[in-house]
């Protein structure tokens, strides 16, 4: 697929999520981390608009001015923005002003795609950054709107179909791994992101790796045996986190007449046993393993088993601090402000999930949050 017909697949694709979507829906912002839909709409065209046409396109005329303030995600060098907590409050720019926002720089965009040499070396990398950047607010739109629905007192359904086909992941047990030196890291042509570099070596000692993730089944398991009512299992910070939050299971679970019942894209249904659970902390994550007698993967076990199971269903928490490479260095200007400057006070997460979109996982990719957050589809993989 070329450029231009990947920027227009990955454009639409961010519509398409929002198409379900009512008015009303476009710009709740129930907690600091959430932000509205219209928002995420509004600030991947502004990262076109910023990084790409101002730059490259001489005869570029900026949509509005005061969109640098309003859509400006956390880049300093760029200049002021709205605080992230304040954007629920952006009553305008209206919905449908956004998606004429959005129309404006697809036209600009593709008049620059077809005219310019995308084999200049520059100009593709920041092309295929904001492709990359697109899709992960993708998945942040929809890890975004199933809190907002799933937070409003109807639990309204997006569509008729949920994201997740509710299938475990078929896998032997665990999957043993020799003592050794391995390589972790991205090496190549292809894309990747900043901190997925510098490739290097790690010794790792013997250890196992679960060939699939804990199912809710499983993680039942946990709740009756009274593990959010037991500090032993938990980091005193999760502990605090617990009691403060009064946390008692999995975010989005709901117990009705006596069964547990969990929202979903496609509304309030009863909880899949053999589905893998989804929306843990890292504290959760962390208790749970404790529990059951193991502990979580670092990034780098992750890594180098990576080759021997399936992933791709859930975000996958990992005992491993994010924290920059041997060898890692940031670009200049703001693209240099992507990614470095998050390496503080947050977990890695491996993987992929259901909300990831095709062709943006490989198995070098690092997420990461803080360790109470669980808004993304994020599950567990034990170690020992």
């Amino acid at each position: 697929m070329t450029l231009p017909e990947q920027y227009r697949a990955i454009r639409q694709a961010s519509e398409t999520i929002c198409r379900p979507l009512r008015t009303e829906d476009y710009v709740v912002q129930p907690v600091v981390d959430v932000s509205p839909p219209k928002w995420h709409l509004g600030h991947t065209t502004w990262f076109w608009e910023t990084f790409v046409l101002m730059k490259y396109d001489l005869a570029y005329k900026v949509y509005n001015p005061d969109y640098n303030y309003v859509f400006n995600s956390y880049y300093e060098t760029v200049g002021a923005r709205v605080i992230r907590t304040d954007r629920g409050n952006l009553s305008r720019p209206a919905v449908e002003d956004i998606y004429a926002y959005r129309k404006y720089v697809d036209a600009a965009m593709e008049r620059l795609l077809m005219s310019c040499a995308t084999d200049d070396t520059i100009l593709r990398d920041i092309l295929l950054l904001g492709l990359n950047h697109e899709q992960q607010h993708q998945e942040l739109l929809w890890s975004d709107i199933k809190y907002i629905l799933g937070h409003n007192p109807l639990f309204p359904a997006l569509s008729d179909g949920d994201l997740d086909d509710g299938k475990g992941d078929a896998g032997k047990e665990f999957v043993s791994m020799a003592a050794g030196i391995y390589e972790i890291g991205f090496e190549g042509e292809d894309f990747c992101f900043d901190n997925e570099k510098a490739r290097h070596k790690v010794y790792l000692n013997d250890y196992e790796i679960a060939g699939s993730l804990v199912t809710n089944e499983e993680f039942i398991a946990f709740i009756k045996a009274g593990g959010y009512g037991n500090f032993i299992y938990w980091h005193a910070e999760g502990w605090d986190w617990v009691k403060v939050n009064q946390i008692k299971s999995p975010l989005y679970w709901h117990m009705i007449d006596g069964k547990w019942h969990q929202y979903t894209l496609a509304g309030l249904r009863l909880l899949d046993m053999k589905a893998p659970v989804c929306h843990i902390s890292y504290y959760e994550a962390v208790a749970y393993a404790a529990w059951r007698g193991m502990r979580l993967p670092t990034e780098s076990e992750w890594e180098a088993a990576s080759g021997k199971f399936r992933w791709g269903k859930r975000w996958e928490w990992t005992e491993s601090a994010y924290l920059p490479y041997p060898g890692f260095k940031k670009a200049e200007g703001a693209i240099g402000e992507y990614n470095g400057k998050f390496m503080v006070n947050q977990m890695v997460l491996r993987g992929a999930s259901v909300a990831t979109p095709a062709g943006h996982s490989r198995n070098t990719y690092r997420n990461f949050f803080h360790p109470h957050l669980r808004w993304q589809f994020t599950g567990i993989r034990l170690a020992k």
